[in-house]
């Protein structure tokens, strides 16, 4: 029998965003994630996910569509390469408005995969040969 993957509940509380400000970090050409392990144990495996657009993306509809393109984003990549038990904090950047979105599909799992095995910072540094290539230009 296959397990269920982990189900996603948004963030909502500005302590739960500044919790995540406080852990790991990755950045990505189109996106930063930020990760920290959910304060109290669920019954259920649960993957906490927040997004953010702040006005350096461009006014109130590029900040939306931001926000639009990484709630899809999270719900098709997280609940397969997320932790469940952990918060994440989805940050547009301005490239996640022109960015195909298979790209930032191959970001966010890249930042995850980062975020796993402790190699944190920017998504523009050369690729070891093990890991999967991802380019910088959006």
């Amino acid at each position: 029998m296959r397990a269920r993957p982990p189900r996603l509940e948004r963030l909502r509380h500005r302590a739960r965003f500044l919790r995540a400000a406080r852990g790991a970090k990755v950045v990505m050409p189109a996106l930063v994630v930020q990760s920290v392990p959910r304060p109290a144990e669920d019954p259920e495996p649960t993957i906490g996910v927040g997004f953010t657009a702040s006005k350096r993306v461009g006014k109130a509809v590029a900040r939306n569509r931001a926000r639009r393109r990484l709630r899809e984003l999270a719900r098709r990549v997280l609940p397969v390469h997320g932790e469940a038990g952990r918060d994440y904090v989805l940050i547009a950047r301005q490239a996640v408005l022109t960015c195909p979105f298979s790209e930032l599909e191959a970001q966010l799992v890249q930042a995850l995969a980062r975020l796993r095995t402790g190699r944190r910072g920017r998504g523009s540094s050369p690729a070891s040969s093990s890991s999967p290539s991802v380019s910088t230009a959006c």
